[in-house]
């Protein structure tokens, strides 16, 4: 599993014209799944990522998470994220999960993020989408598992 985190001053997500999720201040999340990944897998990932301690404290030093500053989480997914750019100039996907089984575990870290008690919001699964952000920071992390 491998995600991009930005961290954001707001965020939000459209597809075919409708907004599926939009966030105030906290992390909007590319979540890219792979053929190895696990539900085990994307709990690490997700309490390693709400635990980041990538906000700023009193002192402007990064020492709050996403739970220190009750911040909200959007989560996009992207299989994009498994394109293998080292050979030719098309991209590979063969490591990326096939869509049913990386829906399956989208939808797990997405319903373990929500019941956590983080705000969160959605892209919609295999649909084109348009991500709107106000990067804070800039702040751009990748954690992968």
């Amino acid at each position: 599993m491998r995600a991009i985190i930005q961290r954001v001053r707001e965020a939000r997500v459209e597809a075919d014209g409708e907004i599926t999720g939009s966030i105030r201040s906290g992390l909007l999340l590319l979540l890219g799944i792979s053929k190895d990944d696990s539900p085990a897998g994307a709990d690490y990932l997700l309490d390693k990522i709400v635990n980041l301690r990538i906000f700023e404290d009193e002192n402007g030093k990064m020492n709050r998470s996403l739970l220190d500053t009750d911040g909200e989480l959007l989560v996009v997914s992207q299989f994009t994220l498994y394109g293998d750019c080292s050979k030719g100039r098309r991209p590979s996907f063969d490591r990326a999960a096939p869509a049913e089984e990386a829906r399956i575990l989208y939808e797990h870290f997405v319903s373990r993020a929500q019941a956590s008690g983080i705000p969160t919001q959605t892209g919609r699964f295999q649909a084109k989408m348009t991500v709107h952000l106000v990067n804070d920071g800039p702040v751009t992390l990748i954690c992968e598992i």
